[in-house]
């Protein structure tokens, strides 16, 4: 029972520490364009035009 006294503020600070994570990729922007990066997997890039 005594390490509880240690785990609740541990398990509170980590649970803080991930919505702060969240809340920092959600104000820079992380999920903006989500089907963007699944366009960029499938260009290969051919109809770029070629450089003298």
């Amino acid at each position: 029972m005594s390490n509880l006294i240690y785990l609740i503020p541990i398990a509170l600070f980590l649970g803080a520490l991930g919505l702060g994570a969240f809340l920092w990729s959600m104000k820079s922007g992380q999920y903006e364009d989500l089907d963007g990066a699944a366009w960029r997997v499938l260009d290969d890039g051919d109809d770029k035009p070629k450089s003298d």
